[in-house]
């Protein structure tokens, strides 16, 4: 039986003669060429694993001036929402090829500058970023002062210029508003608004749009925190009001399940007194009791389409930018199933 090579004495050429192909068909293989037929691909493949070779990716990656690394920078790694968005990212990047380095802001402006300055220590290719609130024009420019390529993921520096990947968190508002009336309720009440960055003046822009469109009453906008959490006294007094409202948007579902709580403790039943919608789908919308109806927001998609786009950039510096705006899905569950207060 032969003995394999150690990983370092085998080099492309052993692996071009055990797969009986030339030096060149080897080395377009490793390089994911489509000009090689798929059976002389697999041989090639074979003949690695049966001699151990160990493609020396850093040296190439040396030779094209590249690292083949990304940056992906979080504004709340401790939110479910972003796991999910990074195993998009993932998947994209393991048909690339590439590696992530994960950094998280904290939702700190001055803390994302101190992440992107190490990511570029480490020579980072590029980023993917979901700039933390406070963020402003400064962070673009910084970005564009250390040569950095990069994507904007769900918010974005207005006006910047720039690849940008995000939900139309307005139009998946709208749905719910109007799934809303069609159950028989007619005073909603939006939980959490923050004019912080864009992705939540767009839910804010969505919920006035479709309450005037759809003449409803008039409700207040309940104020929500970057820690999410909400205004609970102000939405008590709007409860014990002359004009309660019957159901509530929430600005994502960590604020509806907490709103869940808050109904039972002053014996209101979600999904029969009141109805109840979320913002992200996170896993804990469906195992929670009643199920949370949310506005799939597709964070998994944003982050492939993300990854995918910053190696286009790679690829062509000079591309036009592109905006990529993911429609999301209204998902139905029992917190809005019940009957409308009458």
């Amino acid at each position: 039986m032969k003995k394999a090579a150690s990983s370092s004495a085998v080099s492309l050429l052993a692996v071009a003669k055990e797969a009986g192909v030339s030096r060149a068909t080897a080395s377009l293989v490793l390089r994911n060429s489509p000009l090689v037929a798929e059976p002389t691909r697999e041989r090639v493949k074979e003949a690695m694993q049966r001699l151990g070779y160990i493609y020396n990716r850093g040296a190439a990656n040396l030779r094209q001036n590249r690292t083949g690394t990304i940056g992906l920078v979080l504004s709340n790694i401790a939110n479910p929402f972003f796991s999910t968005l990074t195993a998009g990212v993932e998947q994209s990047n393991d048909v690339s090829e590439a590696i992530c380095l994960i950094a998280n802001t904290a939702e700190s402006p001055e803390r994302q500058d101190r992440q992107i300055r190490r990511l570029r220590e480490h020579n980072v290719d590029g980023l993917i970023i979901c700039p933390a609130i406070g963020s402003d024009q400064g962070l673009i420019d910084a970005l564009e002062r250390l040569g950095l390529p990069y994507v904007q993921v769900l918010r974005e520096i207005s006006n910047s210029q720039g690849d940008v990947v995000t939900a139309d968190y307005a139009a998946g508002i709208e749905q719910a508003i109007a799934h809303l009336v069609e159950t028989g309720r007619r005073r909603i009440v939006f939980i959490g608004s923050m004019a912080m960055h864009s992705a939540a003046l767009a839910r804010l822009d969505g919920y006035t749009t479709a309450v005037r469109r759809l003449g409803l009453t008039p409700m207040p906008v309940i104020a929500g925190t970057r820690d999410n959490r909400y205004d609970e006294e102000a939405f008590d007094r709007l409860l014990v009001s002359g004009n309660p409202p019957d159901a509530a948007i929430c600005y994502n579902d960590i604020i509806a399940l907490s709103l869940f709580h808050h109904l039972g403790r002053r014996g209101r039943i979600v999904g029969v007194d009141f109805a109840v919608i979320g913002m992200d789908d996170l896993p804990q919308a469906a195992a929670a009791f009643p199920s949370l109806t949310t506005i799939a927001t597709m964070p998994h998609t944003i982050g492939a389409v993300a990854a995918g786009l910053l190696q286009q950039r790679l690829a062509r510096p000079e591309r036009a930018y592109e905006r990529h705006v993911i429609a999301p899905e209204l998902v139905l569950r029992d917190s809005t199933r019940g009957p409308a207060a009458r």
